[in-house]
């Protein structure tokens, strides 16, 4: 399986969808079924009841997931587009920047 461009703890921009033009803090990926989870990102409410865990219960706010298609990488403020560079051993992430490769690992 490739390597996925996105990684956990990345700065990210949402690209399109509901959420357009939010940005927020990668919390975790899902390289098999191509879904990162955004910090702030893609809000929805589900309905708990009580238990020992959440004694009161009720209606919990919490992220979904997003298709990694749908979001782009944040390199000095600005999204850009990830690529890689160097043979196996040497495999560096690199960000696309008008035509230059940047070193952001």
């Amino acid at each position: 399986m490739a390597t996925s461009k996105i990684k956990k703890d990345d700065l990210v921009q949402v690209i399109t969808g509901k959420d357009k033009g939010k940005s927020g803090k990668v919390l975790s990926v899902d390289t098999k079924n191509h879904k990162v989870l955004v910090e702030g990102v893609n809000m929805v409410f589900r309905h708990s009841k009580p238990s020992m865990a959440n004694q009161q219960g009720g209606i919990i706010e919490k992220e979904a997931p997003i298709d990694i298609s749908n979001v782009m990488y944040v390199h000095k403020g600005k999204p850009v587009r990830i690529g890689f560079q160097g043979e196996k051993k040497e495999k560096v992430r690199v960000a696309k920047v008008d035509g230059k490769l940047e070193k952001i690992d």
